[in-house]
């Protein structure tokens, strides 16, 4: 059930490949060992304009992509080092940006506070 919300800072007049949300939720699938329709991707972009950082910032220099991983159970460290190394790995190619722009974060255990279809996911 990994859900994943995976959101772009665009550099000028970039735009986002069609295909790119399904070919994250492919990759995503095969890295969580999934089934396939077993990992889920929302996709946004965000402008230029709505990115920043402080300090000495110089705008378009830096695209980020942060990937926001949410699922059942979170795993151990270990694992979690190993996924998040493979995600950056293998979604730096499909957006464009190296590597080290991937920024991941796994959020609490989804278990007992997420329903699909109104039916609660429960251990």
């Amino acid at each position: 059930m990994p859900i994943l919300t995976v959101e772009i800072v665009l550099r000028e007049r970039e735009t986002l490949a069609p295909e790119l949300a399904r070919s994250l939720a492919i990759k995503a699938g095969e890295i969580f060992g999934r089934s396939p329709g077993g990992t889920w991707v929302k996709l946004h972009a965000v402008s230029p304009q709505q990115y920043a950082e402080d300090g000495e910032f110089a705008p378009g220099a830096v695209a980020p992509v942060f990937v926001t991983v949410l699922k059942a159970l979170v795993p151990d460290p270990e694992t979690m080092q190993r996924e998040a190394g493979r995600l950056a790995e293998e979604f730096a190619p499909l957006c464009g940006r190296p590597a080290e722009n991937i920024h991941i974060t796994y959020e609490p255990p989804a278990l007992g506070r997420i329903a699909f279809g109104g039916k609660l996911l429960s251990g």
